[in-house]
């Protein structure tokens, strides 16, 4: 048989990788403390359980589910965007019901991109993001996401020959895998920056709600510095929302080049029932839904039901989800300060990105290895989100803190 050689591309998985480690380790008889994959150990909470429940014994809902048939389900969404963030969205033309979000990242490159098409991806980011370039054969250019510019992409440094080739820029803030936050002041640089040079502008918003910071100059929360390069430093006064963190449309509010994308799966524990949706320019979600068309119908209307419970019923669930996931950065980050490993306490998502020792600071991969082979921990090395994730390791925060400092001890014995 014959391959497409767009295969080849998509043949190094971090999370693959991973979970073939894992199961070594298991055959020799490890026991695993698995940190290396962000899915909420979390449940869902239990009025969406129930909205689900209550679906599976109606038979109106065992059909497909045609884009009319998700009204219901985008009021909802365009609801719950309008309280968060003070700006209007049309649920009929502006919104896109999508299973996870990781759908809509990975096909909106077939709506974009021809053979040859530049892409404008972080670097490190999120695997799918890169996924849906290939799949499209388009190229990628990595921006490089570097400490000293608070993991935030420098826009001047890609170069204009790249950016003449160049159809999108994809961003996502908070970010997996350095949890890092950007302000409204950058997103309104790379609205600008994408309208100067024609880019579509996607954002990926899986964390909105999973942050732990309310107030104070960002600068300071994130990284304890007050000083900024000129080119990032804000120029507008904080956002006033609701949110804790800035929509990519609160920097364009006309929705002139802007998609985003949002899921269930982190601020409501609903991962597994794979269900998000998209908000942005009428062209944009129109085009993505010509691709959805082509490929699927929608999610299950139950699932459906599941979700309009949870955007639009108590918060409490999502508020109970962040104060556990800050006792557990907190539990985590002491253990590590406690073997004299320091790494700055994250200001938002599931997850720590950790600056490996000297002696493994270019092998994130072998680091990763040997770790789960000698002591059941295992974690995601930064070199498999890209090369600039090199001389990183992210954990995930997926398990109590008891069980997290006991993973902290197991890598002091492996160090």
């Amino acid at each position: 048989m014959q391959f497409a050689k767009r295969l080849q591309t998509l043949q190094s998985n971090v999370f693959a990788d991973m979970d073939r480690a894992k199961a070594v380790a298991r055959s020799a008889g490890r026991q695993i403390i698995d940190l290396s994959l962000g899915s909420s150990d979390l449940p869902a909470q239990a009025h969406v359980i129930e909205a689900i429940a209550q679906s599976l014994h109606d038979q109106s809902t065992h059909g497909y589910l045609l884009f009319h048939g998700t009204q219901a389900f985008r009021q909802a969404a365009a609801h719950w965007y309008e309280q968060k963030f003070g700006i209007s969205v049309d649920p009929e033309t502006e919104v896109l019901p999508l299973i996870g979000s990781q759908e809509g990242t990975a096909h909106l490159p077939l709506a974009l991109l021809d053979p040859g098409d530049f892409a404008l991806l972080l670097d490190p980011g999120y695997p799918s993001h890169a996924g849906g370039v290939y799949l499209a054969s388009g190229q990628i250019y990595p921006m490089p996401l570097l400490a000293e510019n608070y993991f935030l992409p420098v826009l001047a440094d890609i170069p204009a020959a790249v950016l003449a080739q160049s159809r999108m820029m994809v961003l996502s803030y908070p970010h997996n895998p350095t949890a890092a936050i950007a302000p409204l002041s950058f997103f309104q640089e790379a609205v600008a920056f994408c309208q100067q040079h024609n880019l579509v502008l996607v954002h990926d918003f899986p964390y909105v709600d999973l942050v732990f910071e309310e107030t104070g100059d960002w600068r300071k929360k994130v990284h304890g510095d007050n000083s900024l390069p000129a080119s990032l430093s804000p120029r507008v006064p904080a956002s006033s929302s609701r949110s804790l963190v800035p929509s990519i449309l609160q920097a364009d509010p006309d929705k002139s080049v802007s998609i985003e994308f949002f899921t269930l799966s982190k601020s409501y524990n609903m991962g597994g029932f794979r269900i998000g949706y998209a908000i942005g320019n009428a062209q944009l979600i129109n085009a993505l839904r010509q691709v959805k068309a082509a490929v699927d119908f929608n999610q299950y209307r139950g699932i459906l039901n599941g979700a309009i419970a949870a955007l639009t019923g108590p918060q409490v669930g999502v508020k109970d989800s962040v104060a556990t996931f800050r006792k557990r950065r907190d539990a985590f980050i002491n253990a590590l300060h406690q073997i004299g490993w320091q790494v700055p306490t994250p200001k938002a998502t599931m997850y720590i990105w950790a600056k490996l020792p000297a002696q493994w600071n270019q092998n994130s991969i072998e680091f990763c290895t040997q770790l789960v082979k000698q002591t059941g921990v295992a974690a995601s090395p930064g070199a498999g989100f890209g090369k600039s994730g090199e001389g990183y390791v992210r954990f995930a925060l997926v398990h109590e803190p008891p069980l997290l400092e006991a993973a902290v001890r197991r890598i002091a014995e492996s160090l």
